[in-house]
């Protein structure tokens, strides 16, 4: 059976200081891949990332750039393929939240903020980095979901538009690359311990401690951010050689509420 080994390869894992990118960007150097940290805010945050990938004897550097400023991420491509050599892995990971209002209450900024985040910024990322990608023999994006994009939430329609956008981005992008050897696939972890996750269990429960709830979540606990890493290595290691276009949810079997 391949393995899951990730030596030689070079990865850029968007918002990658903290949470759910910082799992993925530590889960890829683990499986001993280079990874250039992006972040847009929390250059401390970053760092901490970089020194977390290097103590594992692996290559890392953060790079500061915005998924919505076009000048900035094509620096930043070409920054990283310097330092670095060409990248054959890039994890659209970056996200924010939106605010918890119904349709009837939300402002078309809100709307446009989270799709510049989640559909327009996987576009840019992706259009930038083929031509590094294409010149190896296989390649990986992953775009990072949400299983908000089945469930569909009340209070929620900006998030779960934006995400469903990047998700029919993705499945384009795999139809279109697959002649280049660049495979595109969708990780979607549902309620995830990170930065976000807790301030999502806030605003819907009013209590502080996200692990209050793990007790109602499938198999007794939260979820954490080595979960979606996981996903992400096996997509982009050889033990998957035939999977691209595809969509895995990272819930427990089915979560669909935590209220």
């Amino acid at each position: 059976m391949a393995d899951m080994n990730l030596a030689g390869r070079v990865a850029l894992v968007t918002g990658a200081s903290r949470g759910i990118g910082r799992g993925i960007a530590i889960g890829l150097a683990e499986a001993g891949a280079d990874v250039a940290v992006n972040y847009t805010r929390g250059e401390e945050a970053a760092a901490e990332t970089v020194a977390a990938i290097t103590a594992l004897g692996r290559k890392a550097k953060a790079y500061q750039a915005s998924v919505t400023d076009e000048a900035a991420c094509a620096a930043m491509v070409a920054a990283v393929e310097a330092d670095f050599g060409p990248m054959s892995i890039l994890v659209n990971n970056a996200g924010i939240a939106s605010r918890g209002r119904a349709v009837a209450e939300t402002s078309p900024e809100e709307v446009d903020k989270l799709f510049a985040v989640h559909a327009a910024g996987p576009h840019r990322l992706s259009r930038l980095a083929l031509p590094q990608l294409r010149t190896h023999a296989r390649s990986d994006i992953i775009v990072i979901s949400s299983i908000a994009t089945y469930v569909n939430s009340p209070n929620g329609a900006p998030y779960t538009m934006a995400k469903a956008a990047g998700e029919a981005f993705a499945l384009t992008l795999a139809k279109e690359e697959l002649r280049n050897g660049v495979r595109v696939n969708i990780v979607a972890p549902a309620l995830t311990v990170s930065d976000m996750g807790e301030k999502l269990s806030r605003a819907i429960t009013g209590q502080d401690d996200i692990q209050h709830l793990a007790a109602k979540m499938p198999f007794g606990r939260v979820a954490v951010p080595a979960d979606v890493a996981a996903a992400v290595v096996w997509f982009v290691s050889d033990a998957n050689s035939y999977c691209s276009g595809q969509k895995l949810n990272i819930d427990g079997a089915g979560q669909a509420t935590f209220r």
